[in-house]
This record gives structure tokens, sequence and C-alpha cells, in this order.
């Protein structure tokens, strides 16, 4: 079955778009990235091509933004203005993860959020959260910005060691399925990617 998922996150540089690389390949899918902020390194499409996910089935993004930071400023300081009406989800032949950047609430522009955005696109979101200090507070707000504004959330996908109270606690409070936890590797190839995403999580839980 083909479906259209969206990857996440409570903050920035917490394993969402390892994550996102995992999923796209368990699932054949294609990879988006809407709005890229920040491309010294080639930008997320560079890391997923280089965790496996093939370079045909990597969409281009929307925008290309020159300074990693919440897009609606790194629009601004390249001189552009970014049109809503060009972040609609691609009409794909199969399954598509679609990466947000940063977290629930960074600003796509002056007035539109990411959780606006994905409020519009109706699809269901995975949220990637940390598993150290201050995950509790911080899967929370992002559980309630996304409810509060009608987002279907398909569970959390947390990274890191396990901290199980943590994890079962955002889970419980949350109201959220606790969809699995990728650990940290201590070498991060596509192969130990892959088999720690089949170890630790259930793809019936996605497709």
């Amino acid at each position: 079955m083909s479906r259209t998922i969206v990857v996440t996150g409570t903050d920035t540089d917490i394993g969402k778009t390892v994550f996102a690389a995992a999923l796209t390949r368990a699932l054949g899918a294609f990879y988006w990235k809407p709005v890229q902020a920040g491309i010294d390194e080639g930008g997320d499409i560079v890391a997923v091509a280089a965790l496996g996910v093939p370079a045909s089935h990597i969409l281009p993004e929307a925008y290309r933004l020159a300074t990693p930071c919440s897009p609606h400023r790194a629009a601004e300081l390249d001189g552009i203005v970014i049109d809503v009406d060009r972040l609609v989800p691609p009409a794909i032949d199969g399954s598509l993860v679609i990466e947000g950047a940063g977290g629930v609430l960074v600003p796509v522009t002056p007035g539109l959020l990411f959780a606006d955005l994905f409020a519009r696109w109706r699809h269901p979101v995975v949220l990637v959260a940390r598993t150290a200090l201050g995950t509790i507070n911080h899967s929370l707000l992002s559980i309630e910005a996304l409810r509060a504004r009608g987002v279907p959330i398909l569970g959390v996908a947390f990274v890191g060691d396990a901290v199980e109270d943590s994890e079962v606690t955002i889970a419980r409070l949350g109201d959220v399925r606790r969809l699995g936890r990728l650990p940290l590797l201590d070498r991060l190839t596509p192969d130990s990617l892959a088999a720690a995403f089949t170890n630790h999580f259930r793809i019936e839980d996605f497709a």
C-alpha cells in the first residue's frame, strides 16, 4: 500500500534525517525535503543518499536556502519569498517520506509554522524525539501543538540510548504510539542503519 508519512522532530539535530533515511529505505519510498536551509555540505538530500536512499528516489527540494537557520529567516537572507503553494507533496507512484526542518513550530514563512503546513497536508506524522534529558517536555509540547491543529500523529520514534521511563511517560501522557527507538550507532553506514531499523521498529506500524 502506498502512503505518505511526514517526519518531524522536537528540535533540530536530533537524528530526524537519519531516521527519515531509514524509514524511506524500509518502505522503498521516495524522499522529499520541501525546504532545505543550509547547503554548505549539500543538505539533507546528500545525507540520505549517503545512508542508502537511491538517487532516483530523492526528489528535489522546493527551496534550497543558503543559511542554516529557520526557513523564514534563511529565505529573507537570500532575498526569496517562500510561496506556500509550492509546498505541496508531489504526486508520485509509490510511498513518500517528507522531512520537515527543525521542530514542529519552526516558521516556514513569517506567518506559517511547519505544524500549520502539516495540518494542510493531513498526512500522518512521525515525531522524532531524543531520549536525553528534557525530552518529556519537548515531546509533549510538540504533541500538543500538532494535536491542536488536527494533525494526525502516527507515533513517536526515539533516537538515543534507552531511557525506559521517559519513553513510556511520553507515550502515556501524550496518548501516542511508541514506535521504537533508533540507537546511537558507533559506525553509521547504510547497512548498520538498515539493521538497526529492522531490529528496533516494526515496518507494519508504518506501512
